[in-house]
């Protein structure tokens, strides 16, 4: 197909998501090409795995409803050797500092008590806080605000994780994947309905009403990418909050043998930005996918019985200079928990400290697709930096 480009080589597309996928290359505000990633499976709105260009304009539904959701990875200073038999008490105390699903934290959180880092992270919350009282979508959100800030530095739920992982040299690493929380599901929300309404009012036929854009130099555009911005930041920030959070409990456990040997890795998977394509300034929308421009650096996760990897972008112009932004769901949610047991959750991560209950029986390893075949896939997006396999993984 001329309008969509492939990188799915040895890795199943499901029908669905190939007509949600002709859908969107046939929108007349397309600015080229749709880019599918091997991880491409049915989304809400657009397809998960996709990368699409528009002219002078955005869909939000394509940018999602976690936006600026994303992954964040460093190398410690420990080693396997370093760590306990048993990382039972480690993870206990994670979930204990960590709130995880719909949890958050009991008083906002204060890091200017905790060092320089901590000063550095404070002055962003304040700064994002400043922001905030100016976002124009908020006046069409009935929510209570507040509620946005005991949520900064938590987990989440779903796919959402925090994880303790060995490289090849068996070194350990952090690695946790959040977004933006609820408020950044309410901004998403108002915007996908007010694209809705516009279509609506203005006669668009559209092949799935997800698929409503909102039109650049419109009050609603400007209200809509102001209020992602402030989103994708607000994600980013979440994540170096968690980072702050268990570096503190590391240190409880491991002492002066912990420090993070490097600086993180902290990139997001669900996002628009303006960015240059052909020599045409357009909007690019990864939904699910990473950034990959030459020498840029990723995470691209497995899942919580698969291995994940640290990767650098080759700068394929093609792919918009992107990749997969994990290993893609071969089951819906639904499916994983009629096909698949907590017996066979246990089985799937056996070795791993982790939650083994049926609560989270949707985020079982074989729920997902070969992770080994995804990276196969796009071998000419990426290069491996490093192969991670999880010890243990704090879920939601």
């Amino acid at each position: 197909m001329q309008d969509i480009k492939f990188w799915t080589n040895g890795v199943p597309v499901e029908p669905e998501a190939m007509q949600q996928l002709r859908n969107i290359a046939g929108l007349p505000i397309l600015a080229g090409h749709v880019a599918v990633m091997p991880d491409v499976h049915l989304g809400k709105g657009a397809t998960v795995g996709s990368v699409i260009a528009t002219r002078a304009a955005i869909i939000p539904s394509a940018v999602g409803v976690d936006i600026g959701c994303g992954m964040l990875a460093v190398r410690t200073s420990l080693s396997a050797s370093n760590l306990p038999d048993s990382l039972g008490a480690l993870r206990s105390d994670v979930e204990s500092e960590i709130p995880v699903g719909f949890a958050a934290h009991g008083k906002v959180l204060k890091p200017y008590r905790d060092g320089i880092t901590g000063v550095q992270l404070h002055h962003r919350m304040k700064a994002l806080d400043e922001r905030f009282g100016r976002l124009q979508l908020l006046l069409m959100a009935k929510i209570d605000v507040r509620k946005a800030w005991p949520q900064l530095g938590t987990l989440g739920g779903g796919n959402h994780f925090i994880e303790l992982c060995l490289d090849e040299q068996q070194r350990v690493w952090l690695m946790l994947h959040s977004g933006s929380r609820n408020i950044g599901n309410v901004l998403a929300t108002v915007a996908i309905d007010r694209a809705r309404a516009l279509a609506l009012e203005q006669d668009i036929h559209l092949p799935d009403k997800a698929l409503a854009w909102l039109d650049e130099g419109t009050p609603d555009f400007e209200a809509y990418v102001e209020a992602m911005l402030w989103a994708q930041d607000y994600a980013a920030l979440n994540r170096e909050l968690m980072l702050h959070l268990l570096t503190q409990v590391m240190q409880r456990h491991f002492g002066e043998q912990f420090s993070l040997a490097e600086r993180a890795i902290n990139c997001h998977h669900n996002y628009a930005a303006r960015e240059t394509h052909a020599g045409e300034s357009v909007w690019l929308t990864r939904k699910g996918a990473l950034s990959a421009r030459t020498g840029e650096l990723g995470i691209i996760p497995g899942s919580m019985g698969t291995r994940s990897y640290i990767v650098r972008g080759k700068g394929n112009a093609a792919a918009y200079y992107s990749c997969s932004h994990g290993a893609g769901r071969r089951l819906s949610r639904g499916e994983a928990k009629r096909q698949f047991t907590a017996e066979d959750l246990a089985a799937q991560t056996a070795g791993i400290e982790c939650r083994k209950d049926v609560g989270i029986l949707d985020e079982i390893p074989g729920a997902y697709k070969d992770i080994e075949a995804v990276m196969a896939a796009q071998a000419d997006l990426v290069e491996i930096v490093a192969t991670l396999r999880q010890v243990m993984c704090v879920k939601g």
